[in-house]
């Protein structure tokens, strides 16, 4: 029963489970902004419902309204997670120093420049 309770209380899965709720409250976020967005094309297009769009009897509406929606989503995302991300990620990215090298790395350092020097016979 301890292992089941510390597999539980694990880190990785909390931080997983915290991750899932938090990734599912910010779809509704993003889905919300993006029905604003739509909303907002509609008007410049003077389109009332952007799904119900018809072209020579072909209803196009609803491929239109996903494809918008998909790339709303993909731009809300990469701008408000992915860049934001990456430039504290390279912000705490610190260079790290130079390793050390090794006694047998030195050892063969000196040993090829001893062969350099030496006269070949």
């Amino acid at each position: 029963m301890q292992g089941f309770k510390d597999f539980l209380m694990r880190g990785n899965l909390i931080e997983l489970g915290v991750a899932f709720i938090m990734g599912t409250v910010f779809a509704t976020v993003v889905t919300a902004f993006t029905g604003i967005l739509l909303d907002v094309l509609g008007l410049i297009v003077k389109v009332k419902g952007l799904s119900g769009l018809t072209v020579s009897g072909v209803n196009i509406g609803n491929f239109l309204t996903a494809l918008i929606t998909f790339a709303f989503t993909a731009a809300v995302l990469y701008f408000a997670v992915v860049v934001p991300y990456n430039r504290l990620s390279a912000i705490r990215k610190t260079e790290e120093p130079e390793k050390a090298a090794s006694s047998e790395d030195l050892l063969a350092e000196i040993r090829d420049l001893l062969r350099e020097q030496s006269p070949r016979t």
